[in-house]
Order: C-alpha cells, then structure tokens, then sequence
C-alpha cells in the first residue's frame, strides 16, 4: 500500500500550480470563525459564491459577512471543491499553510472558545432562516449544519488532527488521540 493511502494529506491533494495560483490568504488575517486545520481564509470574498462551490465546507458571517471553512476536506474532491471556490474569490483570501500555523495548543484554545463560535451562528440563524433571500435561507441550512458539526462530531475530527500536529499524519488505525482538554 502506497505512502499516500496510509497518510491523508490534504494539501498534497492540490492541483499543480496550487497554492500559487488561487490561495493568498494571510495568516493574520484568518477569520476566528475557520476551524482548525490547513484550510482557512482571511480577507475573503462577501459575494457568498463559497458555497456554491464547497456548501459542506464554507460558510458565510464573519465579520463583513466574509466566508470561512468550518468543515475541513477529508477527500480529494472536497480538496478540489474548496480550490474553486478559491479561485472564484476575487480577494485570494483563501489559504492552505494552516498546519504550519496551528499548534496543539491554539487549537485546544479554539474549542475551549467554541461558545463564541456557537452564540455567533445561533445570532445569525432567525434573521436568515425566515430572510425572503434564497440565498440567506440556504446558508441558514449551513449554519444549522455547523452547529450540529461542533456539537457531535468536530471534536473527533479535532483530536484527529492534533494528533496530525503531533505525529506528522493522520492516525491511521482507531486508538487512543490526544485530548481537546
């Protein structure tokens, strides 16, 4: 068996020519909203075209109304998914060099605020679930979908990756994963 079906890598998964060419996002920038792991956005488009193209992975409400990732890729189709919605981001906010950014900590940090992101969507969710926009009572069904992320299912995700910070790959058979604590 190959490297690559042992290892999930992401990144790895890019198009040639990727990140160059469509991910220009700034660390410093990256919006509190993305989750941890290596795909996140900064200054991004407010045009909500995001998901258009990754509806499971990007969101819109940041500040601006920006988008963000709030379910990182864990196939190579969702890899491409968030590279078009990307490239259709007129601000190359997007940015994939999350995994040299985050640390167990920081990310431990970021779940132990999940309240902040939690009280933010569910802010959110009256206006644009009864909103006349088509477009705001879809991203309504986003927002639901997030919250029901981070209530049964991120946190695995989560100690997966930070065993990935840790270990340098994903875990690749069930056992015991670091605490979110």
């Amino acid at each position: 068996m190959a490297y690559e079906e042992l290892c999930w890598e992401p990144v790895a998964a890019l198009p040639e020519g990727e990140p160059e060419t469509s991910f220009g996002g700034r660390w410093e920038d990256r919006l509190w909203l993305n989750v941890p792991g290596p795909f996140y956005t900064g200054i991004a488009d407010n045009c909500w075209t995001g998901r258009l193209h990754a509806p499971r992975r990007v969101l819109y409400g940041g500040e601006h109304f920006s988008e963000y990732v709030y379910r990182q890729p864990a196939t190579t189709a969702e890899v491409l998914n968030l590279v078009t919605a990307a490239q259709v981001d007129p601000y190359r906010g997007y940015a994939c060099d999350g995994d040299s950014r985050w640390t167990p900590e920081a990310v431990r940090g970021w779940w132990h605020d999940r309240g902040r992101v939690t009280g933010h969507l569910e802010s959110l969710l009256p206006r644009w679930s009864s909103s006349d926009r088509t477009d705001e009572r879809e991203a309504a069904e986003g927002l639901r979908d997030f919250a029901a992320y981070i209530t049964e299912g991120l946190g695995t995700d989560l100690r997966k990756y930070l065993f990935r910070l840790e270990e340098g790959c994903y875990p690749k058979t069930p056992g015991p994963l670091p605490e979110l604590r």
